[in-house]
């Protein structure tokens, strides 16, 4: 069991379960890294956000107009994309930190995030970031960051979620740099982990690479996968 995480650029992920869930993180399809092939919305049964900024939400109501379905997250951005996209008040999953909402055989849970969230122009309050827990079919956990800085509550995380996989960004100038995210590895004793949220504009300068060296200097057993848009990770 598990799941196959393919990136779609960014912080964007389309998540297949083996238990035969279709579920997207944070949808960005328009980015300027995705590959062409994805930017077609799949039939989805989840969709999930962590905060308003339109690199993480700006294809939500596509999808979900594709197929209407549960759309988790923080309780005022969900209810923003509801109003704007006309969500059925049983697909508006709005959510608060700490909270957990199953939806079928998987769980979605709103963990704490340090940054900022505004939807739309010129920019309508959207609740506080968050990142999310995904709890799959089997049991196996991924833990997407959403936009962060480095937090000493991260160690939390590891004790109660323990998460499979980690997606934590490391462009820096919005988002921790690879300094602060290879301390996140460490107090999230982070087994695996796919650095998101760089190479997509020139202001995010973090690399893989420094990422990848920063770890190496902590003498950390993280094991470290790079995608590339397009590619995918099994958890």
């Amino acid at each position: 069991m598990g799941a196959s995480l393919t990136l779609l650029g960014h912080s964007s992920f389309l998540v297949k379960t083996d238990g035969g869930k279709t579920i997207y993180i944070d949808p960005w399809l328009d980015c300027p890294t995705c590959p062409e092939s994805f930017k077609t919305p799949e039939k989805a049964d989840i969709i999930c956000v962590t905060h308003g900024h339109f690199d993480h939400i700006s294809n939500v109501i596509p999808i979900y107009k594709g197929n209407p379905c549960p759309v988790a997250g923080p309780f005022e951005l969900v209810n923003l994309l509801g109003a704007d996209g006309d969500f059925a008040d049983e697909h508006k999953v709005a959510m608060g930190k700490g909270g957990t909402v199953a939806i079928g055989d998987v769980s979605v849970t709103l963990t704490h995030a340090m940054h900022s969230s505004s939807y739309g122009d010129p920019g309508t309050y959207a609740g506080e970031p968050a990142g999310l827990i995904l709890t799959l079919e089997d049991g196996k956990r991924v833990y997407h960051a959403g936009d962060t800085n480095l937090f000493g509550d991260m160690r939390f995380i590891s004790e109660i979620y323990s998460p499979d996989i980690c997606l934590l960004p490391i462009g820096s100038r919005f988002t921790m740099d690879p300094v602060e995210a290879a301390v996140a590895c460490e107090l999230l004793e982070a087994k695996h982990v796919v650095p998101i949220h760089h190479s997509t504009f020139p202001p995010l300068t973090g690399t893989p690479a420094q990422f990848q060296e920063e770890v190496k200097k902590r003498s950390l057993a993280t094991k470290i996968t790079v995608l590339e848009p397009g590619q995918d990770v099994k958890v």
